[in-house]
């Protein structure tokens, strides 16, 4: 299938704009990207986007938006697929993709806290996550099975901003979830998830934190 030019609409710092750079990459599929600031949007980006988000996907002159659809038309449109041919497997990964979202969601709260006792009370909720996670994994070596799927693409950019918060923060929050630590340093290091945020993406990261005040910055100082 011959495809039309696609460029991605982006922000360095945001995790869903990674997923669909992941599956992409994962895909071999040529594309472009185009990194906005979202606290300045242009005109041209609000012009196309009904929800002032990113990633949006440009398909030749049409236009695309939620990384979760994105990734799946990607999948649809190019060889193999990264999702499971069985209709209730196929569902069950969607909802997890979904699931992934809240935990994307619930780690921003987490290092957007500034005092201890809301830190406290985001750390409860992702540590529930991160179980729920860790049971979902087991044993595989990736949460869609033995292949790396869209449900891994979905849910990798939570363990790269969590190996930045250790790394430069001195906090480990994988310490006690052995299977995702491991399954961290297994994707981490694939030619995919490396390249799919910018060479400056940790200090970014960080600065974005202190920014606004994160009580993770506070601690580690």
């Amino acid at each position: 299938m011959s495809l039309k030019p696609i460029e991605l609409i982006s922000f360095k710092l945001c995790p869903f704009v990674q997923r669909s750079v992941i599956t992409l990459r994962e895909k071999g599929i040529d594309y472009d990207i185009t990194y906005i600031d979202l606290r300045n949007k242009p005109d041209w980006f609000l012009a196309i986007s009904p929800l002032g988000k990113v990633p949006v996907l440009k398909y030749g002159d049409e236009v695309l938006f939620e990384s979760a659809v994105i990734n799946e038309f990607l999948d649809e449109v190019s060889p193999g697929s990264l999702l499971a041919d069985e209709p209730f497997a196929k569902a069950i990964q969607r909802a997890w993709i979904e699931y992934a979202s809240q935990v994307l969601m619930n780690q921003y709260m987490l290092g957007n806290a500034s005092s201890a006792d809301d830190y406290q009370s985001q750390l409860s909720a992702f540590e529930q996550k991160l179980a729920q996670l860790q049971q979902l994994l087991g044993e595989q070596a990736f949460f869609s099975g033995d292949a790396l799927g869209l449900l891994d693409t979905s849910i990798i950019p939570v363990f790269t901003r969590l190996a930045v918060i250790k790394d430069k923060l001195s906090t480990d929050l994988l310490k006690g979830y052995p299977s995702l630590a491991a399954y961290s340093e297994r994707v981490l290091v694939r030619e995919s998830v490396a390249g799919s945020v910018v060479a400056e993406f940790p200090e970014l990261f960080v600065e974005m934190l202190k920014g606004n005040g994160s009580y993770l910055v506070s601690a580690a100082v």
